[in-house]
């Protein structure tokens, strides 16, 4: 199970937009001593239970100056830093051996969110997320050099998940709540529970688009 603060470890089956849904009420991550195995057989349970769309969310270090905290960003594109590979080992027959990552988070879902915060009123950002194995925080100068590589967010979860799902053929909506910046000329300490705090109060905005963007796709 998660061992970390404000993540259950739960597994939950609902309805969300009127919608049969499968949710994980955290997750478990590299930095808690987890192999990239343990760490997406969650997605593998997934797939082997007929999920066909994937949406995920995390909390993340913002680099990018046009952002605030509190944000929701749309992720684009990512950037794998983990130092293993979560497809490193004998194939699944899920997939390819050699996968293409050109679309790992599907267009015409990110097509629909935006049209949805736009009928809403939501303020959106969108960009690229930078997955590493934590615990810690980043450095000024690692913010800065994630920036430099065209990093737009950083965090530690999420990539080898949606890594396995576009593996498995399974269709993928991410966002990051940007809960801290880093990277910028003022020095500005994080703590967990300041994380914790930001996306509790963005939670609702991105219940909200993820419950129409269900109802829409269902």
């Amino acid at each position: 199970m998660s061992t970390v603060e404000g993540h259950s470890g739960k597994l939950i089956f609902g309805k969300l937009g009127g919608v049969d849904i499968m949710a994980m009420q955290g997750r478990f991550h590299y930095y808690e001593g987890y192999d990239m195995k343990q760490v997406t057989f969650p997605t593998r349970v997934m797939y082997e239970l007929g999920i066909k769309t994937l949406f995920v969310s995390n909390a993340a270090g913002g680099m990018n100056p046009a952002f605030k905290i509190g944000d929701v960003m749309i992720i684009t594109d990512h950037i794998n830093f983990f130092p293993e590979h979560p497809l490193r080992g004998k194939n699944f027959p899920t997939g390819p051996r050699f996968p293409d990552m050109h679309e790992t988070y599907d267009i015409s879902l990110i097509k629909l969110a935006t049209q949805i915060a736009k009928e809403k009123n939501i303020r959106l950002t969108y960009g690229v997320y930078v997955g590493t194995q934590g615990p810690t925080f980043e450095t000024p100068a690692e913010y800065r050099m994630y920036r430099m590589l065209g990093g737009d967010a950083v965090g530690m979860s999420t990539v080898p998940e949606v890594i396995v799902a576009h593996h498995c053929g399974i269709r993928t909506f991410g966002v990051s709540v940007i809960t801290d910046l880093g990277g910028f000329d003022t020095p500005v300490e994080v703590s967990h529970e300041e994380v914790q705090e930001a996306a509790n109060k963005a939670q609702p905005i991105m219940t909200e688009i993820m419950r129409e963007m269900i109802k829409r796709t269902a």
